[in-house]
């Protein structure tokens, strides 16, 4: 017999035993964005957004109102600042704050987007502005149960009589994009308080439409540090959750906002912002940097910003990591984080972060299904009530891949099931436990007759009582979605989606990625579903492979000579030998390459623990920035000479998001350009390395915005030595 399957039980009201008549989910209000621009030009007139409108009913009906000031008032941002600005890309720290809302979680997962200009643009169209063509109108995108939908708002915001933003607010007074896509969020989902329940996780998927991973911290795998990495220098999103002290529910900061001694917030969202190895006098030590949303209150133990540990580092490593700022940013060791937080939720365009397939081809499917009281509501094995056939059932056939670096005799597949909420509201009806089992096709082929297989009929109630699912141990769970990440042999499955409890009604959509497979609806309509080929288009992964070979090698030839260190490092003659084994595209109409003068000099600005050496990691911070200044570089170099002039190298400047001066510029051109002041590629790199490490050490090191105070050997350190 079945044992029971466990459900994590949270303290929310009981669900309702289904409804009389099925409720199908509210899709959200369509409105062409382009259309409505272009009328509200056409009439001379701003746009008035009356399926959101500035209203109290868009605010919501519950605990929020009573926060509310008495005077609350709708402003466009024309109204609240002289200058308003949509979005600048210059803008290199996290500049959004939370407000009434308590959305922790929705914040945490949009500072983790801003890590990712590409991805980030997807979600929030750049051509949007308070000047040109503006009329009042704003769009922006979200995955949203299986598909992207554009969401149409009025820049009509609410504030309090001084004309302060109530909710989202960046720290630049006069930028709004950041209230702009909250109030886009909220419409999306019926209200502002229907923001202030939800997780990290659900936010992550609604701005990329990607796989989770979640990793429970208490548990977490050994080589936890090997994921960090890999997560931080692919493109994915990171965000993580502090103890509540119970059984995890969706996160609310109106649950609890209690600040502990060690200065962590309870029951709190946070975004992971980075990652870094340091090499204390002691020996190396991880750590993860995290960000508050409320852009205050910080960690103040080990490796917070007043810790002693610091001392324990170069110089030239303290000034470019430490900040002594109260901006919610700080440090931890990758010790205490495990310790302190119990949830690490990564979000991944691809599904190869566990699996390191990088740069592969993967195969997506969804099929949307529902369970409907007394048809397909049949509920979990757990009841045992005989009706778990009843439940939707999909055939799965997982196909090997021959490129695969794994044995052939395992694939990586990530099954995720979602439910939809029937209101408008996303937090008016609670989330129902739900779950899948998966059974594979060696227990298929001892039940059946090859042809009652053939015939797609569901699978019948006794074969469900004498076979145990792949995924014995399966947990239900009150969440929106549950994902799964599975190592299985090529083979047919088929995977039951259900409730734990039968006849509840919910219409669900069920996500399976692989690097290769079919999947089909059983009993119903037989044809297959279309598969969609995803790759993460990022071509820093080939480029990766390439560079992971080349370190490989050059970890090979070291240890080969030397028994002292596990871990070598690469100098400038390695480094140099690397960078130009590379094929770099789109030059090849002349020769490329980096002098030994240059390598030194890179290796110089990235050596932060000065020794002569560039670890693999601080060489993953020259890959990724080599990757967005060549595209700047190409971008910029309109006549395909291979060199960028003053005019080319201040628009290139400017592409990266940094503000530099005339002078500077100039300064810079005559530094590190041939006589006639024209910019190679490699010279571009040094200039742009050189640039965005000193502005990074003072932006740590100032107090004011306007100058530093250095002690000489710093001094000396980030002169001499950069």
């Amino acid at each position: 017999s079945m044992p029971f399957l466990p459900c994590l039980k949270k303290n929310k009201s009981p669900v309702p035993l289904g409804r009389s008549i099925f409720q199908k989910h509210t899709p959200p209000i369509q409105q062409n964005y382009q259309a409505l621009l272009e009328s509200c030009l056409k009439n001379k007139c701003l746009f008035t957004d009356n399926a959101f409108p500035a209203h109290i009913s868009s605010i919501g009906t519950g605990a929020l109102l009573k926060k509310l000031p008495r005077n609350l008032q709708w402003k466009r941002p024309h109204a609240l600042h002289k200058n308003p600005v949509f979005y600048a890309a210059n803008r290199k720290q996290l500049d959004l704050c939370q407000g009434l809302v308590e959305n922790c979680w929705f914040l945490a997962a949009l500072e983790a987007l801003t890590f990712h200009q590409d991805i980030l643009a997807a979600v929030v169209p750049q051509n949007q502005s308070f000047e040109r063509k503006y009329a009042g109108i704003f769009h922006f995108r979200f995955w949203h149960f299986g598909e992207w939908v554009d969401v149409v708002v009025d820049d009509r915001l609410p504030v309090n009589e001084a004309g302060e933003l109530l909710f989202v607010s960046s720290i630049y007074k006069n930028m709004f994009w950041g209230a702009l896509l909250e109030k886009a969020y909220a419409k999306l989902y019926g209200s502002y308080e229907d923001l202030q329940i939800g997780q990290v996780s659900e936010a992550l998927v609604d701005f990329t439409g990607g796989v989770n991973t979640r990793i429970k911290l208490a548990e977490a795998p050994p080589d936890l540090w090997g994921i960090l990495t890999r997560a931080t220098y692919s493109r994915s999103l990171m965000g993580c959750q502090t103890h509540l002290g119970v059984s995890f529910p969706s996160l609310s900061c109106i649950q609890t906002t209690k600040v502990l001694k060690n200065g962590l917030v309870a029951g709190h969202a946070y975004t992971v912002t980075g990652i870094r190895k340091v090499t204390c006098q002691s020996g190396p030590e991880n750590l993860v940097r995290l960000r508050n949303p409320w852009g205050k209150i910080e960690w103040k133990g080990d490796w917070s910003d007043s810790s002693y540990k610091w001392e324990l580092l170069s110089p030239k490593e303290k000034i470019l990591l430490r900040k002594k700022k109260e901006d919610g940013e700080f440090w931890m060791s990758l010790r205490d984080f495990k310790t302190h937080f119990v949830d690490l939720m990564i979000c991944k365009l691809t599904p190869d972060l566990m699996s390191q397939e990088d740069g592969k081809k993967w195969m997506y499917s969804l099929k949307s299904g529902r369970w409907v009281k007394g048809s397909t509501a049949g509920g979990s094995l757990g009841f045992c009530n005989g009706n778990f056939w009843m439940n939707p059932q999909y055939w799965l056939n997982v196909l090997p891949v021959e490129d695969s670096r794994k044995s052939p005799s395992s694939c990586n597949v990530v099954i995720s099931l979602m439910q939809k909420h029937s209101s408008k509201h996303r937090n008016r009806a609670p989330h129902l436990f739900i779950g899948f089992l998966l059974y594979k096709k060696t227990f298929l082929l001892s039940f059946f007759p090859a042809q009652y297989q053939e015939s797609n009929r569901k699978l019948p109630p006794g074969f469900f009582t004498r076979h145990q699912p792949v995924n014995k141990h399966q947990v239900f769970l009150d969440e929106r979605e549950v994902t799964h990440d599975f190592h299985l042999e090529p083979c047919v499955y088929v995977i039951v989606p259900s409730t734990l409890e039968p006849q509840q009604e919910s219409e669900f959509i069920l996500r399976v990625f692989s690097r290769k497979h079919i999947l089909r609806e059983m009993g119903g309509n037989t044809s297959f579903t279309l598969s969609k080929e995803i790759v993460d288009r990022y071509e820093g992964k080939i480029w990766e492979d390439f560079f992971t070979k080349h370190f490989e090698q050059v970890k090979k030839k070291i240890l080969k000579f030397s028994s002292i260190s596990q871990n070598p490092e690469i100098n400038a003659v390695q480094l140099q030998r690397i960078l130009n084994n590379i094929s770099w595209r789109n030059f090849q109409s002349f020769h490329l390459s980096f002098s030994l003068d240059s390598c030194q000099g890179i290796l110089a600005l990235l050596d932060l623990n000065a020794t002569g050496t560039l670890s693999i990691q601080e060489f993953r911070v020259l890959w990724k920035r080599l990757l967005f200044y060549l595209e700047v570089f190409q971008k910029k170099d309109t006549n395909r000479s291979g060199k960028l002039d003053l005019v080319e190298l201040h628009a290139a400047v400017q592409e990266t998001g940094i503000s530099l001066s005339n002078e500077v510029c100039n300064l810079m051109a005559i530094r590190y350009g041939d006589p006639d002041l024209q910019i190679s590629f490699e010279s571009f790199v040094c200039f742009m390395l050189r640039v965005e490490i000193m502005g990074e050490a003072f932006r740590n090191l100032t107090q004011d915005g306007k100058g530093i105070y250095l002690r000489e050997s710093e001094w000396m350190m980030m002169t001499l030595y950069s």
